[in-house]
């Protein structure tokens, strides 16, 4: 698809859907410093949520913005963002479609509903959904890739492990950002049996295996290590968030980007011009 410029302009009319979490705030507060000027237009929760009524800018530990948390909006809009939870994807979903509205989901732990109710809105306005919006993970992504290429090109052995660190709080493992990387992998070199953790005596490692190991501990955003163990060296790719504001610059970009493209379902690829 082609890449349209993440700069532009005019002021562009924001919508956030998941305003009030740790997420929703960053955007609110990083939007208000964005190179591309963005307008709050309006800050969605869930029916009964304690942040209702609170001004999202107040929120967001930034000056007032004027618009409060609600549950729906009626206002003019150029783009949303959801970084909400996984059960209210198909619904903001609709409401773009019904709204004619670009989206950019950001919400990660997708279950297959949700990924189905991304597919059926993109046949109808630009959607853009990534595992993770931090540039930088997507950048290593492609290395990635490009790394598991030649090594397969060559037909050395190399043995895959993955690992992730998160903080306490997140409730899914491993991570959607590794098992994309895993994916990717997979994709090019054909592996296909995954293991979590290892315990006990598993034997001897398969050569078709990646290895997923996660952690859980204190307030990490995010870190993540692609090995390639080969004999006599390894390669280890790794990359880290140092605090959310990665994931809410990523996401702000992601929309800029989505904003006067053509309908279709959309990655982080495609911000990066990445072919």
């Amino acid at each position: 698809m082609a890449k349209a410029s993440l700069r532009h302009a005019n002021t562009l009319r924001l919508v956030v859907h998941g305003a009030a979490g740790r997420m929703g705030q960053r955007i609110v507060a990083c939007a208000a410093s964005d190179s591309v000027p963005w307008q709050l237009v309006a800050a969605i929760e869930r029916a009964g949520h304690a942040q209702l009524g609170i001004d999202a800018g107040v929120l967001a530990g930034i000056s007032a913005s004027g618009v409060t948390v609600s549950e729906a909006w009626t206002c003019p809009a150029d783009v949303v963002i959801d970084f909400s939870l996984p059960g209210a994807v198909a619904g903001i979903a609709a409401a773009c479609v019904q709204a004619h509205l670009p989206l950019v989901v950001a919400t990660t732990g997708l279950e297959e509903a949700d990924r189905q109710a991304i597919s059926n809105a993109a046949q109808k306005i630009p959607i853009l959904q990534s595992p993770s919006m931090s540039l930088a993970v997507n950048i290593t992504m492609d290395l990635v890739g490009r790394a598991a290429e030649l090594l397969q090109s060559v037909g050395v052995r190399s043995d895959v492990e993955i690992l992730e660190c998160h903080h306490r709080h997140k409730e899914d493992a491993p991570s959607g950002t590794a098992l994309k990387f895993g994916q990717i992998v997979s994709d090019v070199m054909g592996v296909l049996r995954e293991t979590h953790g290892r315990d006990g005596r598993p034997g001897a490692r398969p050569v078709n295996e990646i290895g997923y190991h996660a952690i859980r501990a204190g307030d990490n955003p995010g870190e993540h290590t692609i090995l390639f163990g080969l004999d006599g060296e390894s390669l280890s790719l790794n990359v880290r968030a140092t605090n959310r504001d990665c994931y809410a610059r990523g996401a702000l970009a992601a929309a800029a980007f989505l904003v006067g493209q053509p309908v279709g379902l959309y990655s982080m690829r495609d911000v990066l011009g990445i072919q």
